[in-house]
């Protein structure tokens, strides 16, 4: 699996219509009217990787398998979500199981489709969702504050993991009671896990996506321009790209897609430029295995270590890892596989203590 990305956005800001481009699926209905999307909608992408297919010849794999990418559609939030306006908490629920946030924002102007608040202005649609995010982590959090005070106040183990989360709670209600989402939370490295399980969700990444008319696919407009100098503050990522042009590509036989991408000016789809985003954001690497069985594609975090990345295909193989033959992409692509590699002294065996790097090809040892 690649990472989970929850799409969020007002009413009839292109969101499901995005959803049915970006996953090739009519899972999602798109109308011109709020709360089309009665459940959360769940879409998987492949994650294109040329890499993949290149490693699959050199092996000579019956099987090419990549990564994944999960889209959560999740139906259109109004003011008052936190309180149970619109489809309310059921939907703010679904937002805590994703590993980030797809901010999908109006930067179109079309009369023949409404705004819900009669106006168009993206940097007001994203303070509407940014607020009652907030405000569902504040009564989340309150509500949680008097049980772990008393847990504290005892001894052991439970009593200090009351402590530690107790101290990150109180950290995250000062700033969400200043006006400010619970990821720029002060943290150390070692408090990032117990802070990511307190379920907020103003503590997920997020990607801003612009959803822009077709003429402004290629370079943004006025109304993206605004989103993307909010997302630099914020430290946030941001795509710009046109639900309508996806739609297009995705009805298109993928012999004619590239032909259609470049008559607009565009290098690539708006699903590439998001899942490289995604990727960037939430610090992703790709590592592969390749045989004559498969070929295959296996997402982690950025500095992970041999033993961690080997349990990522089977907890066993963390747990008994020896040793990882590895040999970067390059390398195996510049001596035609595995065994042109090995004869060029370019397999390396690397311990517990190796840092995967991105393309590394591996292949692991373990006891059982």
């Amino acid at each position: 699996m690649g990472f989970k990305c929850g799409i969020v956005g007002m009413p009839n800001v292109g969101k499901s219509t995005l959803f049915n481009a970006l996953t090739q699926t009519a899972a999602a209905q798109a109308a011109n009217y709020p709360f089309c999307t009665i459940e959360p909608n769940i879409g998987e992408v492949a994650v294109p990787d040329p890499r993949l297919d290149t490693l699959a010849k050199l092996a000579k794999s019956e099987q090419i398998v990549p990564t994944r990418l999960s889209f959560v559609d999740i139906a259109g939030l109004v003011k008052g979500a936190s309180k149970g306006e619109g489809l309310g908490n059921q939907f703010l629920a679904n937002i805590r199981e994703v590993d980030a946030i797809a901010h999908v924002v109006r930067c179109f102007k079309d009369d023949d489709v409404t705004h819900v608040e009669g106006r168009i202005d993206p940097t007001a649609d994203i303070e509407t969702i940014e607020t009652e995010l907030m405000l569902a982590d504040l009564d989340s959090l309150e509500k949680r504050v008097d049980n772990l005070e008393k847990k504290a106040k005892g001894s052991g183990e439970e009593a200090k993991e009351a402590k530690e989360a107790l101290s990150l709670i109180k950290r995250a209600l000062t700033l969400l009671k200043d006006g400010k989402p619970a990821r720029f939370v002060e943290r150390k490295p070692e408090e990032e896990k117990l802070f990511h399980q307190l379920g907020m969700l103003t503590s997920l990444p997020v990607l801003y996506v612009c959803n822009v008319e077709e003429a402004s696919a290629a370079n943004g407009n006025e109304l993206s321009q605004k989103v993307e100098a909010r997302a630099k503050e914020e430290g946030a990522a941001c795509v710009v790209i046109s639900a309508k042009i996806e739609s297009e590509v995705a009805a298109l036989p993928a012999e004619e897609r590239e032909m259609f991408l470049a008559d607009l000016g565009l290098k690539e789809t708006g699903l590439d430029r998001l899942i490289r985003a995604g990727y960037d954001l939430l610090h992703l690497v790709t590592y592969f295995t390749a045989g004559p069985k498969e070929a295959r594609a296996w997402t982690i975090v950025k500095g992970t270590k041999g033993p961690q990345a080997a349990g990522v295909i089977h907890t066993d193989f963390e747990r008994g890892f020896i040793r990882a033959e590895t040999i970067s992409f390059d390398d195996f692509v510049k001596y035609g596989g595995e065994a042109g590699a090995r004869d060029a002294g370019r397999l390396r065996l690397e311990g517990k203590e190796y840092v995967v790097a991105d393309g590394d090809v591996m292949h692991f040892r373990f006891a059982t």
